[in-house]
């Protein structure tokens, strides 16, 4: 059997505030690529919602290699959940690699962004720390001990 080619092209990330969600990425070093203002018959179609009409914006790591689309419903009405918590089942979080994690988190600090516990070190490859970025969105940040 062939196997199919398959990339992946994104992570969607519906959010509260579009600009403060913008504000908080840009500012950890991604570069928004794209916005625009979706609806009509075939957003209904492809995301299954009826009369769904959302602000979207497209952004990029520096690398060109990930991306995040950020999304705010104006219609319907978006829904508030609680955020999803680490051990929960479903999406999980969002994950940077970083060149300076002191650094990241001063910035996320900025935005009221603080680590949910601390920094830890997994088996001197990596230090990281989840956090919790605009409306709630679970964000590891990690830093390569080893360079290279």
């Amino acid at each position: 059997m062939r196997r199919m080619a398959i990339r992946l092209e994104n992570v969607g990330i519906a959010v509260r505030d579009l600009e403060a969600a913008i504000s908080f990425f840009t500012d950890l070093g991604l570069t928004v690529i794209g916005r625009d203002t979706v609806s009509g018959e075939w957003t209904d179609i492809a995301v299954g919602l009826d009369g769904n009409h959302a602000k979207i914006a497209m952004l990029q790591t520096p690398d060109g290699q990930g991306r995040l689309e950020l999304f705010e419903y104006i219609h319907p009405e978006a829904i508030e959940s609680e955020p999803t918590r680490p051990h929960e089942i479903g999406m999980h979080r969002v994950a940077f690699q970083v060149d300076d994690l002191d650094a990241a988190l001063e910035t996320a600090a900025r935005h009221g962004c603080r680590p949910l516990r601390g920094v830890a070190t997994y088996q001197d490859l990596y230090r990281l720390t989840y956090l919790r970025g605009p409306s709630g969105i679970l964000v590891m940040l990690a830093e390569a001990l080893k360079k290279g």
